[in-house]
């Protein structure tokens, strides 16, 4: 979701799929980094390295908390969302589209509302921005000591989605093209820093949703960006900035629109979910081929 005039274009998501889960390992200062791990932090199976953290989470000042309302179509579906702790939202901001591009921030908004559902921050990716044009996030806001790296964001992130956690339950994640972009970024990062993806986080895409939609209630446009689709369900473009937070409340709008037009219920949406590890299968698979 990257534009100069609009927060909703997205000339972003132009990448072959998985192409920087081939190279997601970790360098040389990041495993310097990762030497020491303390206690909460999450580290692959079998590995002695965790992440460490510089500062205590509540020095990073760049993340920020708010409330917000339950989503009015979930509020009817309590017994379908017992096995769920979240339906989130997400967005993510890059230096670009390649390999050793970084996440520079990260928004998302929790579908079932309640106090602390909305959670965005930006994120220091200890390197040059070069495309802050896109969306006005220089490398002097983000190269910040308050301002955590994904090695320090992480175990936030993941503590955040914890405390709503329910016995058994997953966390369903929402994104626009997620399945090419915001996914296998993640996926990146995470292995950067050692870690895995939470095997109980579940990612949906929302793209080929709307294409689903459009083939029933038309027309069908060869180039289905949020611009197209905020355009298309009349929602109103409020915040100008180009920013995380902008697109995932604009997403959740259009999200809304879909699964209640489309009259889909939780199942539905879960069948249509992926996991991380799914992806990164499939990237093996592409390589040996």
């Amino acid at each position: 979701m990257r534009a100069i005039t609009s927060i909703l274009q997205i000339p972003r998501r132009r990448i072959q799929p998985f192409s920087f889960l081939q190279s997601a390992t970790l360098s040389e200062k990041s495993s310097q980094a990762l030497t020491k791990t303390c206690p909460g932090s999450y580290s692959k199976p079998g590995s002695n390295r965790g992440t460490k953290s510089r500062f205590m989470p509540s020095h990073f000042t760049s993340i920020k908390y708010s409330d917000a309302e339950q989503m009015k179509i979930l509020v009817t579906e309590s017994r379908e969302l017992k096995n769920l702790s979240g339906v989130y939202v997400m967005d993510l901001e890059t230096t670009g589209f390649y390999d050793r591009c970084r996440i520079i921030e990260f928004g998302a908004r929790n579908l079932l509302g309640g106090k602390n559902s909305c959670f965005e921050t930006l994120v220091n990716p200890e390197q040059y921005v070069p495309n802050s044009h896109v969306h006005g996030i220089t490398t002097n806001m983000v190269n910040q000591p308050y301002v955590p790296r994904m090695e320090d964001l992480i175990p936030i992130l993941m503590q955040h989605t914890k405390n709503r956690q329910v016995p058994k339950g997953h966390a369903l994640f929402i994104a626009h093209n997620g399945r090419r972009f915001d996914v296998p970024f993640l996926i990146k990062e995470f292995s950067r820093c050692n870690m895995d993806i939470p095997t109980d986080w579940l990612f949906l895409d929302t793209l080929p949703l709307a294409r689903e939609y459009m083939k029933l209630y038309g027309p069908l446009s060869p180039k289905l960006c949020l611009q197209t689709l905020r355009e298309y369900f009349e929602i109103p473009s409020i915040d100008s900035s180009h920013r995380a937070m902008s697109d995932v409340n604009v997403l959740s709008s259009i999200f809304e629109k879909m699964i209640c037009d489309m009259n889909l219920t939780i199942t539905d949406l879960l069948e249509r979910s992926f996991k991380a590890s799914d992806l990164v299968i499939a990237s093996k698979k592409n390589m040996k081929n």
